[in-house]
């Protein structure tokens, strides 16, 4: 690994590593397809998800990649899920977000 790499993704480059975890999870792109796709209906199937992000994004990743991101997303606190019978339902959590822009928005 580089120096630059280090410098980018070492663990004491943020204050604080649940800010760190967000920006982390934030920096690709198809995880912030599916934060937008939450924001839009909350509370899809990882079923629901894929669909909607081939049919409204011609995004073509496999179900078991973006189940890698939405682990991403909830090891960021970004996404939260509940198990019904044999579904699983995932949430946008915003919380992660306005912590972040509070952090530099306080007076």
């Amino acid at each position: 690994m580089t120096g630059k790499w280090l410098l980018a993704y070492s663990e004491g480059v943020s204050e604080e590593t649940d800010s760190g975890e967000v920006f982390k999870a934030l920096a690709e792109a198809t995880r912030r397809v599916i934060l937008d796709e939450l924001a839009e209906r909350d509370g899809q199937t990882l079923f629901e998800l894929c669909g909607r992000l081939t049919m409204r994004h011609r995004m073509s990743s496999t179900r078991q990649a973006i189940s890698q991101h939405l682990e991403v997303l909830a090891a960021a606190g970004l996404v939260t899920t509940r198990r019904e019978g044999r579904y699983k339902f995932h949430y946008l959590n915003r919380e992660p977000l306005r912590n972040l822009t509070d952090r530099w928005l306080k007076e």
